[in-house]
C-alpha cells in the first residue's frame, strides 16, 4: 500500500488549488471530491473498482460530478489536517475513528447521523459507536477491519497441547510445553514501531484495562490491569514463551519466526496475515481463533468511514455519494476486492474465503482502541518502556509508571 493508484481525472495538486465542492461545467451540476486511500491494495483492481463506482453513480445522479482522488497512506494525517484547516481538497475523506476526535473538537467535520439513519439497524453497532463522539456520528462506515489469533496447529499438537489457547491463562499454561520443543508460544512483536493495537493493547483490554482514564485527562494503563498484562509478557519470556528477539521484532509473517515454525501463535493478526502463514506452513496447518479472553474478549478492529468536511459547498450531493458507497451492493464488492469486511450485517461478500469467514466471527468483539486526540502520541511514549521491560531493563510496574508520568505530562502540556 505504498504507492497510490491514480483514480479519476483530477490530481491532488489541482484539487488543492481549486478547492472542492465547485460547480461543474454547468450551473446545474455539483462537484463532489472524495479522497480515497489504497483500501484495495492491487492498483489495477483499485483503479477499475473506483472508476466503475464513479461512472455508475454519475449515471444514476446526472447532476453530480464525482472526482475520486486516490491518496497514499503516507502522510495522511498531515494532509487531511491541512485540507480541513485551509478548507480545500475534498468534500469526503476516508478516516478511522482515532482521527476523528481532534477534527470534531476543531469543528472541521460534519455530523452524518442523517445519512445512516434510514438503515441504522443494518450497521454493526461497534462500527457506529466507534465513529460517534458526544452522541453524534461523524463517519459513515464503508468497511470494517478485524484482528484475531492465528496459530500453527501442528506445533501445538507436537507439544501435546490438545487445542490452541483460548484464554490468557491457557496461553501461559502452554508456554513451557512448547518451550520444551524450542518453540515460543506467542509471536509477540515488541518493536516500538508496531502499533500497540496489535501487540500490548489487546492483552490490556482482555484484562479489563484501558489506556486512558474516563475523563481523558490522564492515562490508566499503569493500573493493576496494565501491570498484570505486562507481567504476563515477562512471565512468558521467562518461560521461553516469547521469541528471543521479541523486544525488537515486528509483526511481519513472511520471513518471520511464525512462518519458520519457531513460534506458534500471533494474537492480533489480520486475515491477510493468516493467508501469508498458510502459504508458509500449509493452509491445513493454520488455525484461526476468537480473541484471547481473560476478563473480556476484545478484538482490535476499526471501521473505515466516509467523513464529511464542514467546508463542503455541496453537502447534500456528498451525502448522496456516501449513501451509495455504504449501500449493501457497493459494500459487498468493496469487501471482495479489499479483503476487509462489510460494516453492515445485511451484506453477503461474493466468494468469501473460509479463513475470512472465521475472522468474521470476531467482528462482534471489534473495538477501535481507546480513542483520544493524543492516542498516537501516547503510544509513542508507552512503546519504548514496554520494550525496556522486555529487555530486562525495567520491571512491569516501573516501566508503566515511568510511561504514565511522561504521558500525563503530554496530555496536560498541550504538546
Amino acid at each position: 500500500m505504498k504507492k497510490a493508484a491514480a483514480v479519476g481525472v483530477v490530481a491532488a495538486l489541482s484539487l488543492a488549488a481549486t478547492g472542492c465542492g465547485s460547480s461543474g461545467s454547468g450551473s446545474d451540476r455539483s462537484t463532489v471530491t472524495l479522497w480515497m486511500y489504497p483500501v484495495i491494495a492491487d492498483q489495477a483492481k483499485s483503479q477499475a473498482f473506483w472508476g466503475k463506482v464513479e461512472k455508475d453513480f454519475e449515471t444514476a445522479n446526472p447532476t453530480i460530478d464525482v472526482k475520486i482522488d486516490q491518496q497514499p497512506w503516507e502522510g495522511r494525517q498531515e494532509k487531511v489536517t491541512t485540507a480541513l484547516v485551509s478548507k480545500t481538497g475534498f468534500d469526503l475523506v476516508v478516516l478511522g475513528p482515532d482521527q476523528l476526535p481532534q477534527y470534531a473538537q476543531q469543528g472541521t467535520i460534519e455530523a452524518v447521523d442523517d445519512v445512516v439513519a434510514p438503515a441504522k439497524a443494518a450497521y454493526l453497532p461497534n462500527s457506529l459507536s466507534a465513529l460517534s463522539i458526544d452522541g453524534k456520528l461523524y463517519g459513515v462506515p464503508v468497511y470494517q477491519t478485524i484482528t484475531a489469533p492465528i496459530y500453527n496447529k501442528k506445533l501445538f499438537a507436537e507439544a501435546g497441547v490438545g487445542k490452541a489457547p483460548e484464554t490468557l491463562a491457557e496461553l501461559k499454561e502452554a508456554a513451557p510445553k512448547l518451550a520444551a520443543k524450542k518453540v515460543a508460544v506467542l509471536d509477540y512483536p515488541g518493536k516500538p514501531e508496531v502499533s500497540l493495537n496489535q501487540s500490548f493493547y489487546p492483552i490490556l483490554w482482555a484484562n479489563g484495562g484501558t489506556v486512558f482514564a474516563a475523563d481523558g485527562r490522564s492515562v490508566a494503563f499503569n493500573g493493576p490491569e496494565g501491570v498484570e498484562s505486562l507481567q504476563l509478557l515477562l512471565d512468558l519470556k521467562a518461560a521461553g514463551g516469547l521469541p528471543e528477539n521479541t523486544a525488537s521484532k515486528g509483526n511481519d509473517i513472511e520471513g518471520g519466526p511464525l512462518a519458520a515454525g519457531k513460534t506458534a501463535m500471533y494474537h492480533a493478526a489480520t486475515a491477510l496475515q493468516a493467508d501469508q502463514l498458510g502459504t508458509a506452513i500449509g493452509a491445513e496447518n493454520v488455525g484461526i481463533g476468537l480473541p484471547l479472553e481473560a476478563r473480556k474478549r476484545v478484538a482490535f478492529g476499526i471501521p473505515g468511514a466516509l467523513v464529511l468536511a464542514r467546508h463542503s459547498e455541496n453537502k447534500d450531493a456528498a451525502k448522496k455519494l456516501a449513501t451509495y458507497l455504504a449501500s449493501p451492493e457497493v459494500s459487498a464488492e468493496l469487501a471482495k476486492e479489499s479483503g476487509f469486511f462489510p460494516a453492515r450485517t445485511d451484506v453477503t461478500v461474493p466468494g468469501q474465503s473460509e479463513s475470512s469467514k472465521e475472522f468474521a466471527k470476531s467482528l462482534q468483539y471489534a473495538f477501535p482502541g481507546d480513542t483520544h486526540p493524543k492516542a498516537r502520541q501516547v503510544m509513542g511514549v508507552l512503546a519504548p518502556h514496554i520494550q525496556a521491560a522486555l529487555l530486562g531493563k525495567e520491571d512491569a510496574r516501573t516501566a508503566l509508571d515511568a510511561a504514565a508520568k511522561e504521558a500525563d505530562q503530554l496530555l496536560t502540556s498541550g504538546g
